[in-house]
Protein backbone atom coordinates (compact mmCIF):
# COMPACT_ATOMS: atom_id res chain seq x y z
CA UNK A 1 0.00 0.00 0.00
CA UNK A 2 1.45 2.82 -0.77
CA UNK A 3 1.69 6.26 1.36
CA UNK A 4 -0.90 8.31 -0.02
CA UNK A 5 -3.14 5.49 0.22
CA UNK A 6 -2.81 5.01 3.45
CA UNK A 7 -3.49 8.81 4.29
CA UNK A 8 -6.56 7.88 2.48
CA UNK A 9 -7.48 5.21 4.49
CA UNK A 10 -6.62 7.19 7.77
CA UNK A 11 -8.72 10.15 6.61
CA UNK A 12 -11.75 7.99 5.48
CA UNK A 13 -11.50 6.41 8.97
CA UNK A 14 -11.73 9.75 10.52
CA UNK A 15 -14.23 11.12 8.89
CA UNK A 16 -16.31 8.07 9.63
CA UNK A 17 -15.28 7.92 13.43
CA UNK A 18 -16.85 11.76 13.55
CA UNK A 19 -20.05 10.49 11.23
CA UNK A 20 -20.79 7.54 13.59
CA UNK A 21 -20.20 10.00 17.09
CA UNK A 22 -22.16 12.41 15.52
CA UNK A 23 -25.02 9.86 14.86
CA UNK A 24 -24.57 8.29 18.37
CA UNK A 25 -25.36 11.83 19.86
CA UNK A 26 -27.82 12.82 17.62
CA UNK A 27 -29.68 9.25 18.36
CA UNK A 28 -29.46 9.27 21.77
CA UNK A 29 -30.99 12.66 21.95
CA UNK A 30 -33.93 11.78 19.50
CA UNK A 31 -34.47 8.60 22.15
CA UNK A 32 -34.38 10.71 25.32
CA UNK A 33 -37.06 13.15 23.48
CA UNK A 34 -39.39 10.55 22.64
CA UNK A 35 -39.20 8.96 25.57
CA UNK A 36 -40.17 12.28 27.45
CA UNK A 37 -42.95 12.64 25.16
CA UNK A 38 -43.40 8.63 26.26
CA UNK A 39 -43.77 9.54 29.80
CA UNK A 40 -45.93 12.83 29.09
CA UNK A 41 -48.69 10.59 27.38
CA UNK A 42 -48.75 8.26 30.07
CA UNK A 43 -49.08 11.03 32.82
CA UNK A 44 -52.08 12.40 30.10
CA UNK A 45 -53.57 8.44 29.78
CA UNK A 46 -53.54 7.99 33.64
CA UNK A 47 -55.21 11.61 34.33
CA UNK A 48 -57.33 10.74 31.86
CA UNK A 49 -58.73 7.26 33.28
CA UNK A 50 -58.78 8.90 36.65
CA UNK A 51 -61.05 11.49 35.12
CA UNK A 52 -63.22 8.85 33.49
CA UNK A 53 -63.36 6.90 36.99
CA UNK A 54 -64.82 10.03 38.58
CA UNK A 55 -67.62 10.22 36.05
CA UNK A 56 -68.58 6.85 35.65
CA UNK A 57 -68.91 7.13 39.55
CA UNK A 58 -71.27 10.34 39.75
CA UNK A 59 -73.09 8.96 36.78
CA UNK A 60 -74.00 6.31 39.43
CA UNK A 61 -74.99 8.30 41.56
CA UNK A 62 -77.39 10.50 39.78
CA UNK A 63 -78.76 7.44 38.44
CA UNK A 64 -79.42 5.87 41.78
CA UNK A 65 -82.96 5.03 42.63
CA UNK A 66 -82.93 7.44 45.30
CA UNK A 67 -81.52 10.24 44.25
CA UNK A 68 -83.93 10.10 41.00
CA UNK A 69 -86.75 9.64 43.78
CA UNK A 70 -85.69 13.21 45.36
CA UNK A 71 -85.28 15.62 42.37
CA UNK A 72 -88.82 13.74 41.28
CA UNK A 73 -90.23 14.89 44.66
CA UNK A 74 -88.22 18.24 45.00
CA UNK A 75 -88.26 19.99 41.81
CA UNK A 76 -91.09 17.97 39.82
CA UNK A 77 -93.69 17.83 42.90
CA UNK A 78 -94.49 14.27 42.17
CA UNK A 79 -95.25 12.04 44.90
CA UNK A 80 -96.76 8.65 45.20
CA UNK A 81 -100.38 8.10 45.44
CA UNK A 82 -102.19 7.46 48.25
CA UNK A 83 -103.87 4.33 48.56
CA UNK A 84 -107.58 6.06 47.86
CA UNK A 85 -106.17 7.52 44.82
CA UNK A 86 -105.33 4.72 43.46
CA UNK A 87 -107.95 2.48 41.02
CA UNK A 88 -108.03 -0.85 39.55
CA UNK A 89 -108.98 -0.73 36.18
CA UNK A 90 -109.78 -4.49 35.29
CA UNK A 91 -110.89 -5.58 31.34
Amino acid sequence: MTRRALQWAIAGLWIGVLASSACAVYFKHQSRALFVELEKLSAERDRLNIEWGRLQLEQSAWSAHGFVEQVANRQLQMTFPSATEVKIVQP
